[in-house]
């Protein structure tokens, strides 16, 4: 059993339906088709508001597309120091912004609003410097922690009214959602978030990402710089598709919840062995055990995988569960780790 991601997982069986339903017959191409308006449709019902949605295949596209129409190259953008966008995409921001800069904060997996208020009292305003333009939260964290509705809305406050706009990372916001079973709409647009990459691919789609502009203004050219950064498809309604089966019915949120409560299960039986330490509380489908090194090898030897974050007799390991997880897989795990 494969714990390193939740990328690791094949499509839900319903995904590839709609896959092979969208196969049959032909289709306008670009997004003129009949399923990507009804996917459109779907996200707009799901954050109860109207929306410019626009489809793209990877995360990565998702976040750097998205604060491209946010800083231009001469701006500055605030994330968390262990976010994706300033770790693992590559310099995908600078280059799809023109050169923008990010501005690594700090904080336990997430950035408060005294951090955030501190970093912009404090960023220079000289024409030798890059302009404070937009703030970017990544919701569930790469630590797996939450940011909580009345947070996001604090930290919103600060970036605007600093004249800011705010984007937030959302490829497991479904796991946020279900965690806090909050509403959509409550943890993104009435909380202030003016644009979300709303991710799917982690969640039981096999390549599909939607970046949702809340604040429309910022949509004028964000199709512009979709063509040119070379990921508008021109079979668009594959990616559509993967939505329209997605959102039917709460099904990614029932997924979500599932790999959720497969992390809680994980983390429970964990935590129950002397030698292991989860260090805090499972909050979404991500936890960080500290264990000795002579357990991970013995569970690596019975067929797991998984990431080893340290070095040393003691380590700590990155465990994710997924929309498909299996309980049978998670209680070997913990039967394997308490021998």
């Amino acid at each position: 059993m494969n714990f390193c991601s939740d990328n690791v997982t094949g499509a839900a069986p319903e995904i590839m339906e709609a896959l092979n339903a969208a196969n049959e017959g032909s289709a306008m191409p670009y997004g003129d088709d009949e399923l990507t308006r009804r996917a459109v449709q779907k996200i707009a019902e799901v954050f109860e508001t109207e929306v410019e949605v626009f489809f793209v295949p990877t995360g990565t596209a998702a976040n750097a597309l998205a604060l491209s129409v946010m800083a231009p190259g001469q701006g500055g953008i605030f994330c968390h120091q262990g976010s994706h966008v300033h770790n693992h995409e590559a310099g995908a921001p600078e280059f799809y912004t023109g050169g923008a800069k990010l501005y690594p904060l700090g904080g336990d997996g997430k950035f408060s609003t005294d951090i955030l208020s501190d970093a912009l009292d404090h960023a220079p305003a000289d024409v030798h410097h890059v302009r404070p333009a937009a703030v970017t939260l990544s919701q569930t964290t790469e630590r797996g922690t939450l940011y909580t509705i009345d947070e996001i809305t604090a930290l919103a406050d600060v970036a605007h009214n600093k004249g800011l706009t705010i984007h937030m990372d959302g490829s497991r916001l479904a796991n946020a959602l279900a965690a806090q079973n909050a509403a959509p709409a409550d943890m993104t647009w009435r909380a202030g978030i003016d644009i979300l990459s709303l991710g799917a691919s982690k969640n039981g789609a096999l390549a599909a990402e939607a970046v949702v502009i809340f604040n429309r203004d910022l949509a004028k050219e964000f199709g512009y710089r979709r063509k040119r950064g070379g990921h508008l498809f021109s079979k668009m309604r594959f990616l559509a598709a993967q939505f329209d089966a997605y959102l039917e019915d709460g099904r990614w949120l029932r997924w979500a919840g599932h790999a959720n409560q497969m992390a809680k299960r994980l983390g429970a039986g964990l935590a129950a062995i002397p030698s292991i330490s989860l260090g805090g509380e499972v909050e979404s489908n991500m936890l960080f055990p500290a264990l000795p090194v002579t357990v991970a090898d013995a569970l690596n030897d019975a067929g797991f995988l998984f990431y080893r974050m340290s070095e040393g007799e003691t380590i700590n390991i990155r465990l994710v569960t997924a929309f498909n997880t299996k309980a049978d897989d998670v209680d070997r795990f913990i039967e394997i780790a308490a021998d």
